[in-house]
């Protein structure tokens, strides 16, 4: 019996947690590959196609960190952290983007944006930023 008891514990324990990763993108095969890549590394992973559908399903509690796209039909990336950070959502997020713009950083900054990467090379650095993000947000986990 003190045996199962301790296998639930360690369940639940964030440590031993996934943690949770929403993915807004409006590029299909950009979404798929990005869920790939933070599956094959370990995180769960919940995607989107549109910030409105994001805006409005999305849980604060159930969310460890956000990778969002730039370019969106109706709203970028930059409203949407906004929108989010107004709404108090604190989970870190990551920017990513295919228009380099040199003020983009600050712009990102005032947003609330944790990071911004550039496509289309993300693999490596996309991992990394996330779990830095959640390491910065959640120490304990």
């Amino acid at each position: 019996m003190l045996i199962i008891r301790d296998s639930r514990r360690q369940m639940t324990d964030p440590a031993t947690t996934k943690h949770k990763i929403c993915v807004l993108d409006d590029d299909p095969a950009v979404r798929q590959s990005l869920r790939f890549l933070l599956e094959t590394h370990g995180f769960r992973v919940r995607t989107f196609s549109a910030a409105v559908t994001l805006l409005t399903s999305i849980d604060p509690d159930d969310v460890d960190c956000l990778v969002i796209d730039y370019k969106l039909p109706h709203m970028d990336g930059l409203d949407v952290a906004v929108h989010l950070r107004q709404c108090n959502f604190a989970a870190p997020i990551v920017l990513i983007t295919g228009y380099p713009d040199q003020h983009m950083a600050e712009k990102a900054a005032a947003a609330g944006i944790d990071s911004v990467l550039f496509k289309p090379h993300l693999e490596e650095s996309l991992v990394t930023r996330v779990r830095e993000a959640i390491s910065r947000r959640y120490p304990s986990r």
